[in-house]
This record gives C-alpha cells, sequence and structure tokens, in this order.
C-alpha cells in the first residue's frame, strides 16, 4: 500500500509566498539580537546590530537560494 502523502510533492506557489515572511523573521530576529548585544557590551557605532543585521541578511539570502533550488529539482 504506498502512501499518498509521500506521492504529494508541496505547492510551488506556496512555498514561493512563504519565502518573504521567512526572510523577514530571520532578518527580524538577527536585529534584536544585534540590539540587545549592543545594549549589553555598547560601543559608540552600534557594531553589533550592523554585524549580525548583516549576517542575517546573508543567512536569509541562503535559505532562499536553497529553497529555489529544491524547487528547480
Amino acid at each position: 500500500m504506498t502512501n499518498n502523502r509521500q506521492d504529494k510533492k508541496p505547492n510551488k506557489w506556496l512555498i514561493l509566498v512563504s519565502i518573504p515572511s521567512q526572510m523577514g523573521i530571520v532578518i527580524y530576529l538577527f536585529s534584536m539580537l544585534g540590539t540587545w548585544l549592543d545594549e549589553k557590551y555598547p560601543n559608540p557605532n552600534q557594531l553589533w546590530f550592523v554585524v549580525c543585521t548583516m549576517l542575517g541578511v546573508a543567512i536569509a539570502l541562503y535559505n532562499v537560494v536553497r529553497l529555489v533550488n529544491q524547487l528547480n529539482k
């Protein structure tokens, strides 16, 4: 007996629509981490905020590339 869930592929549109929200959540969480680190370890240029936000952007873009490559298979 085959399982119908294994035969079904995820809807590509649902995955594509969810990408912006995933990106937003990742970038927001990393910026909040940077804000927290800046409050805990103060510096004049808000270095932790900038570094964590850029790291969040890089991780979000990596996730987008990974999802798009997964859809193309």
